[in-house]
């Protein structure tokens, strides 16, 4: 039997400079606190509001739905049918828990990313909360993070040095290496 032949492509200068090296960290370090500061500022007005959390919790994202339903119709709709119907029939049966997941997960998604800890995780878990206002119809910064999000995870690895992933990462590991927490001693 035959060993089958692996071809590895070399990851271009400027990607392992942007996405791997940890002199450009700062660079990532000031993203990730633009960006976990307005998750932060964002859940926290959440928290404090009663139609997001609260005795009222559910009703900002019924309207939010709603609006995002009235958008479905014309040549070019801004929200796709298929989108659509996940609103109607999953979101607005469960506004309440959907309510409480956007709030306090743009907190923890911004505290993640302002502490630098699991930041490629943190960020996307931010793109894919960006991505779904985005399928809703709600364009505002949501593109703007998105983007910036998705620097983030590309550059995972650095994005974290100024942070708690410099120790955390080593400590934990990757799904390829093991941290210092599972090897042998």
């Amino acid at each position: 039997m035959e060993k089958e032949s692996v071809t590895q492509i070399p990851e271009p200068p400027l990607s392992r400079v942007l996405f791997a090296d940890t002199r450009f960290a700062w660079i990532w370090v000031v993203i990730r606190l633009y960006v976990g500061w307005e998750w932060v500022i964002a859940g926290i007005a959440k928290v404090q509001n009663p139609v997001w959390v609260g005795p009222k919790a559910g009703l900002a994202i019924q309207g939010f739905v709603m609006g995002a339903l009235n958008k479905t119709s014309g040549l070019h709709p801004d929200v796709q049918g298929w989108y659509a119907d996940f609103l109607q029939n999953f979101v607005l049966q469960n506004t309440e828990l959907f309510s409480l997941i956007v709030s306090y997960g743009e907190i923890l998604v911004g505290i993640a990313l302002i502490l630098g800890a699991f930041t490629g995780i943190a960020a996307f878990f931010g793109a894919f909360m960006n991505m779904n206002f985005l399928l809703a119809g709600t364009v505002s910064i949501n593109p703007v993070l998105f983007f910036l999000q998705l620097f983030l995870i590309l550059a995972w690895r650095v994005a974290g040095w100024w942070g708690i992933d410099r120790y955390l990462l080593p400590f934990l590991g990757t799904p390829w290496k093991l941290g210092n927490l599972f090897k042998q001693k």
